[in-house]
């Protein structure tokens, strides 16, 4: 089982980085939380313990790994507390892409090259 804790749905992942998900077997969808610029380490790491938690029920004593991508201080303390308890986490990687438009604007694509451990 794969939990995909971001804010990319795996319904709109690429046909690439679904195949590499394929590995993993099921993918379950976890939204990733909003977390306050305003929020001290105390209440990151709050966050991130009841994540865990969450986690834990959804995956009872079934193998999982963990795809964690977003707000940098919550990944690390929650990749942190995962890893604790043995539980294999990734990290997608993926290539910018910048192509110049007009009126010097921007348009940034990233493509998918594979899943990474912490």
């Amino acid at each position: 089982m794969l939990i995909n804790l971001t804010n990319h749905p795996s319904a709109r992942w690429s046909e690439k980085q679904k195949a590499a998900a394929d590995e993993f077997g099921e993918i379950v969808d976890v939204p990733f939380p909003q977390v306050e610029a305003s929020a001290d380490e105390q209440i990151v790491n709050s966050l991130a313990k009841e994540y865990l938690e969450k986690i834990k029920k959804i995956v009872g004593d079934n193998p999982v790994v963990v795809h964690v991508m977003g707000e940098m201080t919550f990944t690390y303390s929650l990749v942190s507390l995962l890893k604790a308890e043995d539980i294999v986490c990734v990290a997608s990687t993926s290539e910018r892409i910048v192509n110049e438009i007009e009126n010097g604007k921007k348009e940034v694509v990233f493509q998918f090259n594979r899943f990474r451990r912490y």
